[in-house]
């Protein structure tokens, strides 16, 4: 017989090979951290070659996945466990937020908005990082909670963060230790001073915060006479200004209507110790909302004309978007029936627009503005 060979069993399949660029890294912000710190330490303390060394380290580093490990070493020099301490007995950095020294300008300099703007998606990060040190706060000296609320200032006027990122402020356990209106007094103070209280009640207003200023105090100090008479002492009468005017506004703007509250404004606002500016708000929010407004462009313009008294349309059309196109037309219209001048026009224009839809209205408004210089040059 022809020796044959013996059949053997065979396993049958494909095989797949795992691309590198498949494979899922470990999770290791201990290495990240030894990357970011010897960086800093070897670049010092000037704050031009620190925002350098960062965006370069962009392109070399995973920003996106460790953003937090990045935030807490910018913050603190080094990672953060619960409660605030730093963990490990890893390297850290003298170059953070906690050792700078403690004023206004550098602040403003600190490398967050440079490194945000040249990394758009570290934005969210960010934010979360800002809630969750906002917490930690009593794990914190007085002085480092002092610059956190000062860069958080800074960073709510410029519009680099939302008021949102506030109620962790209201936390119990930070109230109850008197941490929250400590903070708030330093944050605030900082805010007004980059801008002003109409920032903050504007702030705190879009996200639903400016009626929970109370919750700063315990329970059993939540009274306006406590709530002014602490920051009025700490040298923020804006702020106590502003939520004792809430409760007449708020019961003033509940279906009054228009006709009612310009009788006569001026007594109303003795009576109800309302500021000018407050009641002119009263009066737009009631003229306003006095009207069901159509979504039709060429009927909005028609309707506003019969309605419109008094003129501020920037932000009121931002934020009703059946208005944005019609902007153009309400001024327009406006001016012809001499409820708006023209001086007023060119000065809007020039330097009393809005940050809001500013883009928007001045592109639409360029012609017309043209046509009133050329008017204007040509009477002279």
């Amino acid at each position: 017989m022809r020796n044959q060979k013996q059949w053997k069993p065979t396993l049958t399949g494909q095989c797949f090979k795992t691309r590198k660029r498949d494979e899922k890294e470990i999770f290791d912000p201990t290495q990240f951290q030894e990357s970011i710190v010897q960086g800093l330490n070897q670049t010092g303390t000037d704050l031009e070659a620190v925002a350098k060394f960062l965006d370069s380290s962009g392109a070399k580093l995973d920003y996106r996945r460790y953003a937090e490990t990045l935030f807490d070493i910018l913050v603190a020099g080094g990672m953060l466990a619960p409660g605030g301490a730093l963990s490990g007995d890893m390297t850290r950095t003298n170059f953070c937020l906690f050792t700078t020294p403690e004023d206004v300008k550098t602040m403003k300099a600190y490398v967050f908005n440079k490194l945000i703007r040249r990394y758009k998606y570290l934005e969210k990060g960010f934010e979360e990082e800002i809630k969750k040190l906002l917490l930690f706060l009593k794990g914190f000296s007085e002085s480092e909670r002092n610059k956190l609320a000062m860069l958080t200032g800074i960073l709510l006027a410029n519009g680099s963060l939302s008021a949102s990122i506030l109620s962790s402020v209201f936390n119990d356990n930070l109230v109850k230790e008197g941490v929250s209106p400590a903070f708030a007094v330093k944050l605030f103070k900082t805010w007004i001073n980059e801008k002003d209280i109409n920032s903050v009640a504007a702030g705190l207003r879009k996200v639903g915060m400016d009626n929970r200023l109370m919750g700063l105090f315990p329970v059993n100090k939540r009274s306006c006479d406590h709530f002014s008479k602490y920051f009025i002492d700490a040298g923020l009468k804006e702020l106590s200004d502003f939520e004792l005017q809430k409760e007449p506004q708020e019961q003033m703007s509940q279906g009054v209507s228009f006709k009612e509250v310009c009788e006569d404004p001026s007594e109303e606002m003795k009576k109800n110790g309302i500021s000018e500016q407050m009641m002119i708000g009263i009066m737009w929010t009631s003229v306003m909302s006095s009207v069901e407004w159509n979504k039709k462009e060429e009927l909005v313009t028609e309707q506003a004309i019969k309605h419109l008294k008094v003129i501020n349309t920037n932000e009121y059309c931002y934020d009703n978007i059946q208005f944005m196109k019609a902007f153009q037309k309400i001024v327009l219209l406006l001016c012809k029936v001499d409820v708006l001048s023209e001086e007023a026009v060119l000065k809007w224009y020039t330097e009393a627009h809005l940050a809001k839809g500013k883009s928007v209205f001045l592109k639409q408004m360029k012609k017309f503005v043209e046509w009133l210089k050329n008017s204007e040059e040509e009477t002279d």
